[in-house]
């Protein structure tokens, strides 16, 4: 009887699949799961009954092609028992060795060539995309350098204008490498937790954007250190046309995440990578939105890459938001835990470790501080408009006075500071991170003083602060204080 050819039907070795012929099997097992039976044959010198062995022991056993590749030495399918059929009437069982590689030959040969073609035109396409890569590459730096160029061209050319040049300032020319620690405390989702769990700083913001809805109806929003995309979500509800969301940090992966079960994809667009680095799909956006603050509030150095997207990406009509803010000092009389921190080194056991006050003391401390141990009036120190000030102008030198209101000793200088959403809104928003206040997650930053200084309820204490920041690492910040005769610098990292 003669087989009807159109209608044969040959299961693969290793899946479930069927085709239409046996070298369309043998083709398959090679191309699909990387076995050339033919081969095998050869490898292994079989004979019509070691081949029909091999075929039975691969569908008993259902081994894996690699497995079937690796095989050396003793055959496991050397038995009898593998001379009865696995799969009834099995067309890979009715052709013999000989056949099969007459079968094969022809379809092999021509398969070699369409292989070494395809090999010709993977190399070229591969030479090809390196070739982009490396164009496209080129014009990314050209890009930059054409920016930088503009920068520099605006700073040269233009006298007068509503915002200084663009400036890159020292945190956007760290290496990545540089700032990988800053970014990398960020990609952990406690911080994040702490962050939106902070009422007074997270519904702040959210009253700000829900409660102002007519400015943020159909505009372009970009968001500067988006984190989890709080404040992204905020605008896109409030009706924002769209939004940009920039963060470095691991955490983006997530927010990715937050924004697809929100449903908001097709309004948030996030970018991964520093806003000095990455390239906006738009050319300008309306407003700037982004909680840049940090302890002392200029601690991180993030709104040097606020004042570098509002330079280079902010509408000429735009707004950064929050708009202003101010830092605040006052006078500290504690004297408990003035022994705790630093009169405790005078007799440890019996030993005296004064020595220790000089690494103590210069380290600001970040806490929350007893409102009822604050001794002073608060003196403002420094006021930024965020939609003006220059990176320059983050680095300052300030006198102030404070005016005691308790005689006692004054032990320590708190530093706090107020953020306030108000430039062009009808419902304005403030909030504070002083003492005497909800507390926040910045909580406040205390200067020790190394000796209590006698102090009269009524008495104006003058004195002056150096802010600057580190230039071994331009995010931790160094802080000089002067007060009456007495002078420190203390680090904040």
């Amino acid at each position: 009887m003669e087989e009807d050819e159109e209608n044969v039907s040959v299961s693969c070795l290793f899946c479930e699949r069927f085709l239409n012929s046996v070298p369309e099997t043998l083709r398959h097992c090679e191309s699909e799961h990387g076995v050339n039976v033919p081969r095998l044959v050869k490898k292994h010198k079989l004979d019509d009954y070691g081949y029909i062995r091999m075929i039975n022991y691969v569908r008993a056993q259902k081994c894996s092609g690699q497995s079937l590749c690796e095989l050396d030495g003793a055959l496991p399918w050397d038995s009898d028992e593998f001379l009865k059929p696995v799969r009834p009437d099995d067309t890979l069982l009715q052709i013999d060795v000989e056949e099969m590689e007459e079968m094969c030959g022809a379809e092999s040969e021509l398969d070699s060539e369409v292989r070494d073609e395809a090999e010709v035109f993977r190399r070229r396409a591969q030479e090809a995309e390196e070739r982009a890569a490396r164009a496209e590459e080129a014009l990314r730096r050209a890009t930059d350098d054409l920016h930088k160029l503009r920068s520099l061209a605006q700073g040269l050319v233009l006298s007068a204008g509503s915002r200084p040049p663009l400036c890159l300032g020292a945190v956007a020319e760290l290496r990545d490498d540089e700032d990988e620690a800053y970014f990398s405390s960020y990609g952990h989702y406690s911080i994040h937790q702490e962050m939106l769990k902070d009422k007074v700083r997270t519904e702040s913001y959210r009253d700000f954007i829900y409660r102002n809805p007519h400015v943020f109806k159909d505009k372009v929003v970009l968001d500067v250190g988006c984190g989890t995309g709080i404040l992204s979500m905020f605008a896109a509800r409030s009706g924002a046309k769209k939004v940009i969301a920039v963060d470095q940090s691991e955490i983006i992966y997530q927010t990715m995440d937050i924004i697809r079960s929100n449903r908001l994809e097709n309004t948030i667009t996030l970018i991964k990578g520093r806003v000095e680095d990455v390239e906006l799909p738009v050319e300008k956006v309306d407003f700037i939105i982004s909680e840049w603050m940090g302890y002392f509030l200029l601690f991180e150095s993030m709104l040097d890459s606020v004042v570098f997207a509002r330079d280079r990406y902010l509408k000429d009509e735009g707004t950064v938001y929050p708009d202003r803010c101010s830092i605040s000092l006052a006078a500290v009389g504690d004297t408990e835990t003035h022994r705790e921190r630093v009169a405790f080194w005078e007799d440890v056991y019996g030993f005296r470790m004064d020595c220790m006050k000089k690494a103590v003391i210069p380290e600001a401390v970040v806490e929350v501080l007893n409102p009822e141990t604050v001794i002073s009036e608060p003196a403002v120190i420094q006021v930024l408009d965020c939609n003006s000030v220059s990176i320059s102008e983050l680095e300052f030198t300030a006198d102030f006075t404070l005016k005691i209101t308790t005689s006692t000793q004054c032990t320590a200088i708190v530093g706090y500071f107020d953020v306030f959403f108000d430039a062009g809104l009808e419902n304005k928003v403030t909030f504070s991170t002083s003492p005497r206040h909800t507390k926040t997650h910045w909580k406040q930053t205390v200067f020790l003083l190394d000796s209590p200084l006698p102090v009269c309820a009524g008495q104006e204490v003058p004195g002056r602060i150096s802010v600057r920041k580190n230039r071994k690492d331009p995010r931790a910040l160094l802080v000089t204080l002067n007060l009456a005769e007495w002078r420190q610098t203390y680090s904040l990292q």
